[in-house]
This record gives C-alpha cells, sequence and structure tokens, in this order.
C-alpha cells in the first residue's frame, strides 16, 4: 500500500492528540488517587498503625525520604574529603558533556560512550 506523506502526518498528528486526551484523563485520576491517598494515610494515622480489611486489601503507610543541598560547594567538600563520591549518581550532564568535548576536542575520556538517535517532529498546519 502506498501511504502518501500526508496521510502520514495526519495520523502522526491524530494519535498525538489521542495520547494528550489519554494523559488528560490519566492526570485527573491521578490527582482522584491522590485524594483518596491522603483521607488513607490520615485513617491509618487515626488507628495508629496499618489498616488491614479481609477479601478487600491493606493500606501501610511507607516514610519516603529525598535529601538535597542549598550548598553544593560545601557538600562537594565532604564528599571529596571522605571519598564519598557514591552520594552522588553516577549520571552525565549530556548538554554540559557536549560542550566539554566541543571545548576540549584533544581529550576523550576512556569508556565515554555516545547514543544518538534521530527522531521527526511534525507540527500542525496553522
Amino acid at each position: 500500500m502506498d501511504t502518501t506523506t500526508e496521510r502520514l502526518i495526519k495520523a502522526y498528528i491524530k494519535l498525538r492528540d489521542a495520547i494528550e486526551e489519554k494523559e488528560r484523563e490519566k492526570g485527573k485520576l491521578k490527582e482522584m488517587q491522590e485524594k483518596i491517598s491522603v483521607e488513607l494515610l490520615t485513617r491509618c494515622e487515626e488507628a495508629g498503625g496499618n489498616i488491614s480489611i479481609p477479601n478487600v486489601g491493606r493500606v501501610s503507610r511507607r516514610v519516603s525520604k529525598r535529601y538535597w543541598t542549598s550548598n553544593w560547594p560545601a557538600l562537594y567538600k565532604i564528599i571529596k574529603e571522605r571519598d564519598a563520591f557514591n552520594l552522588l549518581h553516577q549520571r552525565i550532564t549530556n548538554s554540559a558533556m557536549e560542550q566539554f568535548l566541543e571545548d576540549n576536542p584533544d581529550i576523550m575520556p576512556e569508556g565515554l560512550n555516545l547514543d544518538s538517535e534521530q527522531t521527526v517532529v511534525v507540527t500542525r498546519a496553522s
């Protein structure tokens, strides 16, 4: 079947619109779920622990912690002094590495890899 570029663009836009609508619906459902979660947490606190309803389900509380700093130089100093680099994520900032390599074409860090992928961008005619 010979599909024209026009048909492909129209199909792409239609699918993108459908995905966006599903994402909006998903957002509304997540919002409702969050409200119920808040109420269930309140009920767990009132009950003094977890809640179990036979043949229905169980509600248990979980504590999540997230650390951040407002003073990176001080944290870097401690990390360096204590050789505690495991405190940081092992991830390269893509834009910074790209700029570094452009500024230093004679340096290629051993083991550095690059994945490059081409994609298309489809815009709606106005």
